[in-house]
């Protein structure tokens, strides 16, 4: 797939085409957690791949949780129903999504609520599964109480939308409640050891519950599987007790804070470190991989440094650098983005840099090449799903777009979510659907001159604020300790001015040694006191 001698002057962009296991990839996952929820940065060899954010004031309704609703409406039209669960929109299901075993779910609910079943089901008889294209009136009704699972969180002005599908996923096994069947992953290829696992799952499944192994279980002793199924089966006796409560529609088991499964999900020997700069957060993780990876507990770091964490590891540049309208490439190439409410569409533009020495059609493709890998990380960064329409350069040659085509491929191969493509039109456009199950992230990148202008007029206002924070904070705390004051670069050049900077000042009244830092993804009129745990104080 290399291109021969003859090509050498179009480019070197054509690593793409390589075997994955000629490029080392060094994969680190850094955490930040601040008075507003946690920060998660995948970097993938000092590049932010991915970005996470997990909002302590969100409405608590995520993909994977699990609820039981009430059904509130059937539209025979949409062979769907709306399901309330507790949202200020009503969730949505569909036919499609009720789950051949529907008529074992709401059998086993019913039990429950009787307090008749077991948690276990050893002694459960399974119905019949509903026909694939059954209508949905035949099978619920107005009223009706359904235990379902979020597989699309809300989205605009479309409340949640759910499956009758309940799946529990753990770090090597997914438990699926009310069918006998075990799937192991495609992506193990050796017929050895998928045959190896077969009959371990086969030897440790409960009856009546299906198990599907995850890629990390290849090469796994019984021993680790046989504790990572216990667990899953806690879980489902806690569905089994919230099912016994009075009827209301209410979550009966909530998918775990947004770095623990990424940890869960994604942690390999690939990865060099997991590095967190919150003690307490730390001490969870801590607790988490001994409990559930103990091979992988050496990996976990405290971040000890003075500079806040996002700048140490150069997340918060590559951030604002990346979240725009206009994404700006190495050759001086860029991207536009733009978002509507039913697709995404992406302009690949050649900018100002063209190769004089080399063709249209070659220009074209080497920029289209360099494209493919920034819209591959940006569909994963700012977790676009949905339809995404690519307008690349013209390219005359078929083999061109068969290359690009290819990169493509590859360079989504490490994309988590389900996608598939279509080869690029010869009016040079190239379709994606991409897995969509929560909202696009979204940042505002651009300055707020309107905030410098303020503080400007009147910083004074701003600082007597930090100076009544640090005296309340001493009148707390008579020890002397170290504390760390956080806030915008504008802002610590301010305090550091004059013939005796600020830290001095606060120092011979308070006796109290508060450092500055630095920290650029503050607003102008913020700032954090954290002390030397590494914790915000309050």
């Amino acid at each position: 797939m290399l291109m021969n001698e003859s090509d050498n002057k179009q480019s070197d962009l054509f690593l793409f085409f390589l075997p994955i296991n000629f490029i080392k990839v060094v994969r680190e996952l850094v955490i930040h957690s601040n008075t507003i929820g946690v920060e998660i940065a995948l970097l993938e060899n000092k590049r932010l791949m991915e970005y996470h954010i997990d909002r302590f004031d969100q409405n608590g309704f995520s993909a994977g949780d699990i609820y039981l609703g009430r059904i509130k409406k059937i539209n025979p039209g949409l062979n769907a129903a709306f399901v309330d669960i507790g949202h200020d929109k009503d969730a949505f299901i569909h036919y499609s999504d009720l789950s051949p075993s529907l008529l074992s779910l709401k059998k086993f609910t019913q039990s429950i609520n009787s307090n008749t079943q077991d948690a276990l089901l050893e002694d459960f008889e399974l119905e019949d599964s509903i026909a694939k294209d059954g209508k949905i009136q035949d099978v619920l009704e107005k009223g009706d109480w359904v235990m379902t699972q979020i597989m699309k969180e809300a989205i605009s002005t479309k409340g949640p939308r759910m499956t009758c599908e309940v799946t529990i996923p753990g770090r090597y096994v997914v438990l699926t409640p009310f069918a006998n069947s075990v799937g192991i992953s495609k992506k193990i290829s050796d017929s050895s050891e998928r045959q190896r696992l077969t009959e371990i799952i086969e030897k440790l499944k409960p009856k009546n519950f299906g198990i599907v192994v995850r890629t990390n279980t290849e090469r796994l002793g019984e021993d680790e599987i046989q504790r990572d199924i216990d667990s899953l089966m806690k879980k489902w006796t806690k569905i089994k007790e919230g099912l016994v409560e009075p009827k209301s529609p209410r979550r009966l088991l909530s998918e775990m804070a947004k770095s623990f499964s990424l940890i869960r999900d994604m942690l390999n020997d690939t990865y060099e470190r997991v590095i967190c700069d919150n003690a307490k957060l730390f001490d969870s993780i801590r607790i988490y991989l001994e409990e559930k990876a103990p091979q992988y507990a050496d990996k976990l770091e405290l971040y000890r440094g003075l500079r806040p964490i996002f700048d140490e590891f150069d997340v918060n540049r590559q951030v604002k650098n990346s979240f725009g309208k206009n994404v700006t490439m190495k050759s001086g190439a860029y991207l536009v983005i733009e978002h509507t409410e039913a697709l995404h569409v992406i302009d690949v533009n050649s900018g100002p840099k063209i190769n004089t020495t080399a063709d249209q059609d070659t220009n074209a493709f080497n920029v289209n090449c360099e494209a493919v890998l920034e819209i591959a990380r940006q569909m994963r960064m700012r977790d676009i799903g949905g339809i995404i329409v690519v307008d690349f350069i013209d390219m005359k040659s078929s083999d061109y777009r068969n290359k690009v085509l290819q990169a493509m491929e590859e360079a989504m191969r490490s994309d988590r979510a389900r996608h598939s493509l279509l080869p690029i039109s010869r009016f040079g456009l190239m379709e994606i659907t991409r897995q969509r199950v929560r909202s696009e992230i979204s940042l505002e990148t651009e300055a707020t001159p309107k905030s410098l202008a303020n503080l400007s007029d009147d910083p004074n206002a701003f600082i007597a604020l930090i100076e009544k924070e640090i005296a309340l904070l001493k009148s707390h705390d008579a020890s002397g300790n170290q504390y760390n004051l956080s806030v915008h670069p504008y802002v610590a050049a301010y305090l550091r001015k004059g013939w005796i900077p600020k830290k001095w000042q606060w120092y011979l009244k308070e006796k109290s040694w508060i450092d500055i830092i630095e920290d650029s993804s503050l607003a102008l009129n913020e700032f954090y006191i954290i002390n030397k745990q590494r914790n915000t104080v309050d």
